[in-house]
């Protein structure tokens, strides 16, 4: 008995380790906000315009159209896929709807629910393609990007289509009392999506089947049904983040959306967002968007160029990724 008590006593791992361990897990969960905080203290130090209320504001209006389609591809990831024609979506949908209105002549409502529905039967589309005949999400959803890409270059012919009626871009220019409108959107898709995922058995599905999917099969839950509304419901916020990128530039153009590619990846990955599906949050995924947000805003402020952003996005993915692998293999 007392061997047996001093071998317990031998292996129990020290307290200062554990607090240690703890407070490294802490980190890692939390390590978005601890950068956001530290660039914006720095790009404060380096220029004080960065504090201004006008900063602030510009901040709140890039985050909205970014977030959206952050919310729209943390979907897929969630159930362990992947969803790369959602800034296609975003083009191809904001266009669709900007022509409804400035070449067919349908009311703004109208025009703009067509360019939504559009990408929302895009998102279903993919879903069905990746569920019913088994393709690759990865391949599917790349290719289904050329297709709108092309389909973009199709409808607008090249040109930049820029008479949109006022009520189509009223969501994008109104401001109350010098505060801009849009970022409701934002609020509202966030609240919107953070009590569809911890309180509604989809959302608790979403979590299982990505976490699982033989064992959610298993239990009941029908993990098709399942990634076949995952997809929709990215396909509407797509569409959505396109209505509103078009009446914030109040301009369509050939290439509409596909800037967003690389940061509609990082900003869930970064928020905690895991590549292998099954873990994250709506909080998470705003503290990635408001990090690249600041990222391009404060570089822009202090003049560095604008070739070196993508690169510093792309550092951004890969730090990214390698926490997020630390994460799921130490601390779960």
């Amino acid at each position: 008995m007392s061997d047996t008590t001093m071998t317990a006593t031998t292996t129990k791992p020290p307290a200062t380790s554990t607090r240690r361990s703890s407070m490294t897990g802490w980190v890692l969960h939390n390590v978005v906000w601890i950068w956001l905080i530290a660039l914006v203290v720095i790009f404060g130090l380096f220029n004080q315009y960065f504090f201004t209320l006008f900063n602030l504001q510009n901040i709140m209006v890039q985050a909205t159209v970014l977030g959206m389609i952050a919310l729209a591809m943390s979907l897929p990831l969630l159930v362990a896929e992947i969803d790369l024609s959602i800034p296609a979506n975003v083009g191809f949908s904001s266009a669709l709807g900007a022509m409804a209105n400035t070449d067919l002549g349908l009311p703004f409502a109208l025009a703009a629910l067509i360019g939504i529905g559009a990408a929302t039967l895009i998102g279903f589309f993919n879903a069905i393609c990746i569920t019913k005949l088994k393709m690759v999400s990865l391949i599917q959803t790349l290719s289904m990007m050329i297709i709108l890409q092309g389909a973009l270059l199709a409808l607008t012919q090249g040109r930049t289509i820029t008479s949109l009626s006022p009520g189509y871009v009223w969501i994008g220019q109104t401001t109350l009392s010098g505060w801009p409108l849009m970022p409701i959107v934002f609020v509202l898709a966030i609240l919107g999506m953070y009590v569809l995922l911890r309180h509604t058995v989809l959302g608790r599905s979403i979590f299982a089947v990505g976490g699982n999917q033989v064992a959610s099969n298993s239990a009941g839950i029908r993990v098709d049904r399942v990634k076949i509304l995952s997809y929709t419901i990215a396909g509407f916020l797509a569409g959505v983040a396109g209505y509103l990128l078009a009446s914030w530039q109040m301009a369509i153009t050939s290439n509409q959306g596909s800037s967003y590619l690389l940061y509609a990846i990082a900003a869930p990955i970064i928020g905690g967002v895991s590549v292998f599906g099954g873990r994250g949050s709506v909080i998470g995924v705003l503290g990635g968007v408001l990090l690249l947000t600041v990222i391009q805003v404060g570089l822009a402020i202090i003049s560095v160029p604008s070739f070196y952003v993508g690169m510093i996005g792309g550092i951004m993915i890969f730090i990214a990724v390698a926490i997020d692998a630390v994460r799921v293999r130490y601390f779960g």
